[in-house]
């Protein structure tokens, strides 16, 4: 995910992704889309197309049924650390309205359907029994799905870590990987007669530096030392639940995998001076990941950081099989030396003319097909899902009172036509997951920012699909994407 050393071959390993990815280089420098003479790029035959979401961000009803407090329950209702004070305790209201949404997902055609399960919501204190009604909402949302005809693909945490584990340390107490472990056998021994693929972690490279190095995201711990205790228990606790659920799932046609956030990190103005900033933030963000899970062993570049926490043994549980790798997607990262970071390095600006989102996030699609590509290179050309891919764009109301957002179908039509140049060069792509289905809560950014294929009005909750919902219908109807908007 990151450029080669030298100016001239920084610049060969840009144009092969932007060929890679169908783009072609303006006079001025710029990449833009180039366009084919097809009005639809179909497709292979199977290809998945589904939606993500995820609990804390939709659920809700954070009191009801016995549900446990989350970290983010605590960091949400702390002063100043969600723009407006906004909190997840309604989110889209999705534990009481699931069957309104997965009628959506059924009425656009969408044949799979990754959430996330609420730790909490199963254990209240993320150890011992586990809570009847908390497992009886995932009873019931799996069967409607597969009443529709969509495919579950629970994922078993997607940050929402319950608070009793974090008063323990959470993800800097090794002892969170048996845990977890043990958490992830209860929902597969209970709904894993019906879901057959399933993610252990969402994220774990964001969760760590955002959660535990920076402090900005659930729990607000800081620091070098807890970004990687943070990274090195969740490889653990993943590798654990991945052998764990591997020697219970015998003959249950079972799939088992996990989602990364994967963005090729470039150095800022190809300059050779950001180049080292560069390599850190990739080590830092993707490679402390991916290569321990693919390739048996931390980077070069963090192994004595990881060093102290790195026991007999946990490279080799750290590094399981898996049937599949999920992969969230948005943006490249442009890095240059900054020595009042916590790493030493900084984010900068892409290229001049770059196009932005909502939440000024460079629009940089051919990324994707770096990735892809690098993927199929250095690490075996795993079967891939992408599982999140979408943007924050502001929502405006037609002539005719629909909810127009173009600019996001833009987003999602220029990422598929990416992925789709990346097939023809032989990357194992299976399906595709866009993010998201309902505006809900974002994060830190509360209720601020619209990524959902679907509006939700926060005082009454209704449900009003957006253009892009009808547009990636069509898409799913094709197994193809328009070459235009």
């Amino acid at each position: 995910m990151r450029v080669t050393k030298g100016q001239g071959m920084r610049r060969r390993s840009f144009l092969k992704a932007a060929a890679v990815a169908g783009l072609a280089s303006t006079a001025g420098g710029r990449a833009v889309l180039a366009q084919p003479a097809e009005t639809v790029a179909a497709f292979p035959k199977g290809f998945l197309w589904g939606v993500s979401t995820s609990s804390y961000q939709i659920e809700g009803a954070v009191n009801a049924d016995g549900r446990g407090p989350s970290v983010w329950d605590t960091f949400s209702h702390a002063y100043g650390k969600v723009v407006n004070g906004d909190t997840g305790d309604v989110a889209c209201d999705h534990y009481n309205r699931y069957a309104e949404d997965v009628e959506l997902m059924a009425r656009a055609g969408m044949r799979a359907y990754r959430f996330s399960v609420a730790w909490p919501r199963v254990q209240p204190t993320g150890m011992g029994a586990p809570n009847a009604k908390g497992l009886d909402f995932y009873d019931r949302l799996t069967d409607a799905l597969l009443a529709k005809g969509i495919e579950p693909w629970p994922c078993l945490f997607h940050w929402d870590l319950p608070q009793a584990l974090q008063d323990k340390g959470g993800w800097t107490n090794r002892d969170i990987a048996s845990w977890f472990a043990d958490y992830a056998q209860i929902m597969a021994g209970r709904i894993g007669d019906r879901a057959k693929h399933w993610c252990m972690l969402n994220e774990p490279s964001v969760v760590a530096i955002f959660g535990h190095g920076y402090g900005s995201h659930a729990p607000g711990m800081t620091g070098k030392a807890n970004y990687f205790k943070a990274i090195h228990h969740q490889n653990l606790a993943q590798g654990t639940a991945l052998k764990a659920l591997r020697a219970a799932g015998g003959g249950k046609g079972w799939q088992l995998g996990t989602v990364l956030s994967l963005q090729p990190v470039w150095p800022v103005g190809g300059l050779d001076a950001n180049y080292p900033a560069s390599l850190m933030w990739d080590a830092l963000w993707n490679r402390a990941c991916l290569d321990p899970l693919l390739k048996g062993g931390y980077p070069e570049l963090l192994a004595n950081d990881f060093a102290p926490s790195v026991k007999p043994g946990d490279l080799e549980t750290i590094k399981q099989p898996i049937d599949f790798l999920g992969l969230n997607y948005y943006s490249r990262m442009h890095q240059q030396p900054d020595p009042g970071g916590l790493f030493g390095t900084g984010y900068g600006s892409p290229p001049e003319g770059t196009r932005r989102t909502g939440m000024d996030w460079p629009f940089e699609p051919d990324g994707l097909a770096e990735i892809l590509s690098e993927l199929q290179e250095e690490y075996d050309n795993p079967p891939v899902y992408v599982m999140e891919n979408g943007a924050d764009y502001p929502d405006t109301i037609g002539p005719q009172g629909k909810v127009e957002d173009g600019d996001r179908i833009a987003f999602i039509r220029d990422h598929l036509l990416s992925a789709r140049k990346a097939l023809d060069e032989g990357s194992n792509l299976k399906g595709w997951f866009v993010w998201t289905l309902l505006d809900n809560f974002e994060w830190a950014e509360g209720y601020r920012r619209h990524f959902g294929l679907v509006q939700v009005d926060r005082q009454t909750m209704k449900r009003t699909p957006k253009a892009s919902y009808y547009w990636y219908a069509d898409v799913i109807r094709k197994n193809g994407v328009p070459t235009s908007v």
